[in-house]
């Protein structure tokens, strides 16, 4: 096992819009009996009833939304660029069709029940507070629907507790 640390969010030195939006990361979640990932580029960190949270977003058709759906907790994980092909590959194929965790020869671990990967440099420990399903009748700028949405799957939105942030 890697030498892991906590830390507070407050402490993390890696700028969130490089690792969400640039470097993506993966969104992990179910039990030790069947676990599910699925790659992420869009969301945001912040805070939200006097909480440090993370803001992910996942497509209605998305396999791994229905282990977040299950599971009261979930990670969202980073790492190196030399794991770009494997970000790549769990963007572009589903956990229905291929056991993606296996083929990418990650190793599944636990921080009390929520799955990461030890092959991540960085990991969120979320906690759900909130979801809502993004609605077309709430966008203002609807440039969005039409370059985003052409299928009108709107993504759910999962405002979550941060409640530990581990890195190596």
């Amino acid at each position: 096992m890697s030498n892991w640390k906590t830390i507070t969010p407050e402490e993390l030195q890696k700028n969130p819009f490089i690792l969400i939006g640039k470097d993506w990361g993966l969104v992990t979640a179910g039990t030790k009996d069947k676990v599910n990932t699925m790659t992420v580029s869009w969301g945001g960190v912040g805070i939200m009833w006097g909480k440090p949270v993370a803001f992910v977003f996942i497509r209605p058709q998305r396999y791994t939304k229905t282990f977040v759906d299950n599971n009261e907790t979930f990670s969202l994980s980073f790492y190196d660029d030399s794991m770009r092909s494997m970000l790549s590959y769990m963007g572009s194929h589903s956990g229905k069709d291929v056991d993606k965790i296996k083929e990418m020869n990650l190793t599944t671990v636990f921080e009390d029940s929520t799955p990461y990967f030890e092959e991540a440099s960085t990991v969120f420990c979320l906690k759900k507070l909130y979801k809502q399903e993004m609605q077309e009748a709430c966008f203002i700028d609807k440039s969005c629907i039409e370059k985003w949405y052409a299928d009108k799957d709107y993504h759910h939105m999962y405002v979550c507790e941060i409640q530990k942030v581990l890195t190596k």
